[in-house]
């Protein structure tokens, strides 16, 4: 055989070869660029295996030497991602909701206030319906401790838990807090349960990767398994708006798709642990446009712990002084770079306030190393508060800083 026709020999083989691991990567998904590039280095005669849990590829060079690559694919199939996955997933639940809503006819409801008409009538015109709804958690301790939000459970009448063995268990309301939206449920399922590690919100680094889990429109119902979208932190420290009495503070935002349903359930960094509670999205247009926010796990623990313990949070304290926000003219009396915090216009006798030190026209600039910039602020922080808690406040006083504790005390 003469030189030309063994060059086109080799040549043919060559693309053949190349060809067989291009359409072997397009077929199964993975990503072989790398490897490619050590198969057509290593030789052109291949054999190629694919198996259920890896995909091997054996390339040689000559009779003495091969190079198997079947570890490093195995490896990248295998990430710190899907690791993450198959480690949480069981420990994550679908929750269905049935609540009772009461409505009004609508005819009558002109006259329901009626003393008139109530005395004759009562409540015959108003109807109670049952309304179904879902969310999702995740499980937080071996004898079924469940972790969801407040607004998922609502005013429910019966709970039922899904697991990721399709397993359905009635739970119970352990403790609910309105205000951070954050609640506990507890089956008994006879035995012990999978369970996520809380991790360390404090920790989370902006561009790191992230993974949300959960029961979004129900679909956990179809597989018995929680639905999985991966993104980013995008942001951390968000202050939201309050919504009807709920305050979000200090939130989680992130990329991962989180839709209707997935409420309630875990964010998850690369190590598998729980960072946050999915909470809230923005949606214009009732979809994902990859802005969701999570409450911090630091923040939730001792809210958690402090609702399996007493079932609720106490918020019933008294403070003992009255507020203003800074304006533009006060902002030059004492002489500030920019128009923000509050001011103390009245110190009630006997308070926490005046027992910490307080007096009236000390401005307050920050709360536990949070800035101030309105009385609106400061309202939400105190309300985040339970009884029994210190607040530091930084308090602008003559020209000079000053920092002033402020224990919570029962009304």
């Amino acid at each position: 055989m003469n030189s030309a026709v063994k060059k086109r020999k080799v040549s043919v083989m060559f693309l053949l070869s190349f060809f067989i691991v291009l359409l072997v990567g397009i077929l199964t998904g993975y990503s072989l660029n790398p490897l490619v590039a050590k198969f057509l280095n290593e030789g052109l005669n291949a054999r190629v295996e694919n198996t259920s849990d890896k995909f091997y590829l054996e390339a040689k060079h000559d009779e003495n030497s091969h190079y198997d690559v079947s570890q490093e694919l195995y490896d990248i199939r295998h990430n710190a991602i899907t690791k993450a996955v198959a480690k949480a997933s069981s420990g994550v639940v679908g929750i269905n909701v049935t609540a009772i809503e009461e409505y009004t006819d609508p005819f009558f409801k002109f006259f329901e206030d009626d003393p008139f008409f109530r005395y004759f009538f009562g409540d015959r015109f108003k109807y109670r319906v049952p309304v179904r709804s879902l969310g999702s958690g995740f499980i937080i301790s071996p004898d079924g401790y469940i972790v969801t939000n407040d607004h998922v459970i609502g005013n429910a009448r019966e709970i039922i838990v899904t697991l990721s063995t399709g397993e359905k268990y009635k739970a119970k309301v352990v403790g609910k807090d309105y205000v951070s939206d954050i609640a506990v449920l507890k089956i008994e399922a006879g035995k012990k349960l999978p369970y996520l590690v809380l991790g360390n919100s404090d920790d989370i680094i902006i561009g790191e990767w992230v993974i949300a889990m959960g029961n979004p429109f129900g679909l956990f119902e179809l597989g018995n398994q929680p639905t999985v979208t991966v993104g980013v932190i995008s942001a951390v420290k968000m202050n939201l708006h309050s919504v009807g009495g709920r305050i979000y503070r200090d939130m989680i935002q992130t990329d991962a798709a989180i839709n209707s349903g997935n409420s309630g359930g875990p964010l998850l960094n690369a190590l598998g642990e729980v960072i946050g509670i999915n909470t809230v999205i923005y949606t214009p247009n009732q979809g994902n446009v990859g802005v969701g926010f999570a409450i911090p796990i630091n923040r939730a623990k001792a809210i958690i712990n402090e609702l399996i313990k007493k079932g609720k949070i106490d918020r019933n304290f008294k403070i003992g002084m009255r507020v203003q926000t800074l304006d533009e003219n006060l902002a030059r009396y004492f002489k500030l770079p920019k128009v923000e915090g509050v001011i103390v216009t009245d110190v009630v006798s006997g308070s926490p306030a005046q027992k910490a030190g307080f007096k009236e026209g000390d401005l307050i600039v920050e709360v536990n190393n949070e800035p101030i910039k309105d009385d609106q602020t400061l309202i939400e922080i105190i309300q985040m508060a339970k009884v029994g808690d210190v607040l530091n406040f930084k308090v602008l006083r003559d020209g000079r800083e000053i920092f002033i504790k402020m224990k919570l005390e029962k009304s």
